[in-house]
């Protein structure tokens, strides 16, 4: 059974399946031929997977994306972003650094941050940097989105590993902003370096209150969603939902940017986003339902504590996994296949499971910009038409000061749980 529980999923990856169809086929296999179960379980767990309140708040940020792309907002904050830079050296670059953390304080899903804003950032980065630090900058800086709250991933592993997702929330401020620090001076110390000509224009107050004052409504979003989560106004559930109606309000009948045929469409692309992401959601309960009935987890414990005496170097070695993993899968899936396994390491070896949370999210979004199947890195590509072989050389160095930031987020908890003191 063991043999067949690794390595059908390897044979279906390996042969390009969807991840949905290679889940639900594992779980066939095991339950037809291996283990004396009902068929009707399937259907049962897939329906239990997906039949949580907490999970309406993944079509809602989605939706909160979209919107934000197609009624102005996306550009109102790239315009305040530059106005505050004013003529700091790099700062068109920095805006792509500053645009992504904000934009990720109210979507939280990557892939819809550099969809939304790619198209505006990308032209000026590459007239001053080139190709290869400008797609390099976008695929990298677009993954804080999973790091930052409201993040879809953090959401994900709340429901997974049975976490608060509010508490959630608010450890992954600190890693989050850390993150976009660490790129912002690797960002910097290139343009001072290579003297490129980025200074923007001086800083002016003038121009600043002028940006402020167009882009008031979709800078003040994430003052909304997360003011409210931390305020205990809300839930994050409700929040995504309130930041729905705060979008669409914004949107349609304060920058008229947005038609109502315009709405429909980005209903519907949200819609077909949200059931690729619940059906690997439903598939995932199925899989994890059999790992633990099959003791796998618990063998997974006893074989690491036989090997690794500290939780530093289990950490070392969750931290290598996750990263390879990332560059194969999209973090919300990876999270739902492998909380299970990782959870009950964690607790094996004292490891807190909200840090925890923090760093699989942040290993599985360095993995999304990781050489050579990164998720954001073919996202960049359909966005820029950039071959290939000029993104993965500008992806490099943004990898190595990720990995950097993961380093001090994983090994320094305080970082992650500092906060939370004051929840």
């Amino acid at each position: 059974m063991e043999w067949a529980m690794i390595g059908v999923p390897v044979v279906l990856l390996l042969l390009g399946f969807p991840l949905f169809i290679i889940l639900l086929a594992t779980a066939a296999i095991l339950l037809l031929g291996f283990m004396d179960v009902p068929a009707e379980v399937v259907p049962q767990l897939m329906f239990g997977s997906i039949d949580k309140f907490s999970l309406l708040a993944v079509p809602f940020f989605l939706f909160v994306g979209e919107v934000m792309g197609a009624g102005g907002m996306s550009r109102r904050i790239i315009d305040w972003v530059v106005a505050l830079l004013g003529g700091v050296r790099g700062s068109r670059a920095l805006t792509t650094v500053g645009t992504f953390t904000l934009f990720g304080a109210i979507s939280g899903s990557s892939v819809a941050a550099i969809a939304a804003v790619g198209k505006l950032l990308y032209p000026p980065i590459k007239e001053r940097y080139g190709e290869r630090f400008a797609t390099g900058i976008m695929s990298s800086t677009g993954s804080i989105d999973i790091i930052i709250p409201p993040s879809i991933a953090l959401i994900l592993y709340g429901i997974s590993a049975e976490q608060s997702i509010a508490l959630l929330f608010i450890a992954g401020v600190l890693p989050g902003l850390l993150m976009a620090l660490s790129q912002a001076v690797y960002v910097y110390g290139y343009a001072v370096i290579r003297k490129v000509p980025d200074g923007g224009e001086p800083f002016q107050w003038r121009r600043l209150l002028s940006a402020t004052r167009t882009g008031f409504w979709s800078i003040f979003a994430p003052v909304v969603i997360l003011g409210g989560i931390y305020g205990g106004i809300f839930a994050p559930t409700e929040a995504a939902g309130i930041a729905c109606v705060y979008s669409i309000i914004v949107a349609k009948f304060i920058y008229r940017e947005i038609t109502w045929k315009q709405l429909w469409d980005v209903g519907v692309t949200s819609m077909i986003l949200t059931a690729q992401i619940l059906v690997i959601v439903a598939a995932a309960g199925v899989f994890s339902w059999l790992l633990t009935v099959n003791g796998v987890a618990q063998q997974s414990v006893t074989l690491m504590q036989g090997l690794i005496d500290s939780p530093w170097m289990a950490l070392a070695l969750i931290n290598v996994l996750l990263i390879i993993v990332g560059c194969f899968i999209d973090p919300g899936s990876a999270i739902l296949v492998l909380t299970p396994l990782l959870v009950p390491i964690c607790r094996a070896y004292g490891i807190d499971l909200i840090h925890f949370g923090i760093v699989m999210s942040m290993n599985l979004a360095i993995g999304m910009f990781t050489p050579p199947f990164g998720l954001n890195i073919f996202v960049t590509q359909a966005l820029t038409k950039a071959p290939l072989s000029s993104i993965y050389p500008g992806l490099l160095p943004f990898v190595i000061v990720a990995i950097l930031a993961l380093m001090v987020v994983t090994y320094v908890p305080w970082l992650s749980l500092a906060l939370l003191r004051f929840a």
